[in-house]
């Protein structure tokens, strides 16, 4: 029920019309993926009234559109990678990032079909992957490490699940794909991953994106949110099992599923928000200035964006700061 009040809420945001609060609660999107599902531990466990946050998740159905919301003003706060929030930034829409919820370890991968087993094999071939992307990021890097270059591969673009479904039905050698694709494509024996994001960490940083308009209206909101995020990862850390039961719902997968999927994703609490969000550790592999620096390298590459935007204006570590003391 939860999941088909989000969507009517979704529709409502995204057709321009405001919906009736009865307090000013403030919008944050989220979609499929475990580090942002866990926003319904944080709901399930009661800490946002605990940490006095008064926040109205909002689940989109579609990633892309989640982002696309965000940049148009039509929700206040979004969780999404960092990757994909740059171009909105060199582009002058007002968001700051506040909160760094994971690093994917392991749910993003390139998938190959069975008759790959090495790089070597993969020179030539078609990979189906959603352009100018993560997984085209991720593609590109493990290329890189693994002697190739992406000129060495065809690359087509698709969708994440149009990518998964041409692997399996062996239209394309190979697919750049995140859970639970990974785990669809594994589970019908159609292919198997050749690399993931498990040996490449820090590349893949997901974050709280966050109108400035909002953060400049209530600051204290996104203080309460870190403390939230941070009571929310100690209680995963401890009960994996009892989480994933109840992620699981809002996603449509079995509990056991589900923990396969979250043990792919790397929470950052309050020490790795520490180390992520505050420029002091920008050559930690944590570092969203880092990420920034690496990604917008890859991004000017494909013209997504012309220049990478510096991290200080668009990266703030007081609300994570503030909610660690």
């Amino acid at each position: 029920m939860r999941k088909l009040l989000g969507l009517g809420l979704v529709a409502a945001i995204l057709a321009g019309s405001a919906p009736a609060y009865a307090s000013p609660e403030i919008t944050l999107g989220l979609s499929n993926w475990p580090g942002w599902v866990a926003w319904y531990v944080a709901e399930h466990n009661g800490y946002f009234k605990k940490y006095h946050a008064d926040f109205k998740l909002v689940w989109f159905s579609s990633y892309e559109t989640s982002v696309e919301a965000l940049s148009a003003g039509k929700i206040d706060a979004n969780c999404q990678a960092l990757i994909d929030s740059m171009a909105p930034i060199e582009k002058g829409v007002p968001i700051k990032v506040v909160l760094t919820t994971d690093n994917s370890a392991g749910n993003d991968a390139l998938v190959v079909d069975n008759s790959i087993k090495s790089f070597a094999d993969l020179k030539g071939k078609t990979i189906a992957v959603r352009m100018d992307s993560i997984e085209q990021y991720l593609d590109e890097y493990a290329l890189k490490k693994n002697g190739l270059t992406p000129g060495d591969v065809k690359f087509t673009n698709m969708s994440t699940s149009d990518a998964a479904a041409a692997l399996m039905a062996g239209r394309v050698s190979a697919a750049g794909v995140w859970n639970p694709w990974i785990q669809r494509i594994e589970n019908r024996k159609a292919g198997h991953v050749l690399f993931s994001s498990a040996s490449a960490p820090g590349v893949i940083p997901d974050i709280v994106a966050v109108q400035d308009s909002v953060l400049k209206k209530y600051p204290t909101q996104f203080v309460n949110l870190a403390k939230v995020w941070f009571a929310t990862v100690k209680y995963i850390d401890k009960h994996p099992k009892e989480a994933a039961a109840i992620m699981a719902p809002h996603v449509e997968l079995p509990p056991k599923e589900y923990e396969i999927a979250l043990s792919g994703t790397r929470l950052f609490g309050e020490k790795l928000n520490h180390y992520s969000m505050n420029g002091a550790y920008k050559n930690m592999t944590v570092s969203l200035y880092k990420s920034t620096d690496d990604t917008g390298k890859f991004l000017k590459a494909v013209g997504a964006i012309t220049k990478t935007p510096e991290p200080e204006s668009f990266i703030d570590p007081s609300y994570v700061n503030a909610a660690s003391k």
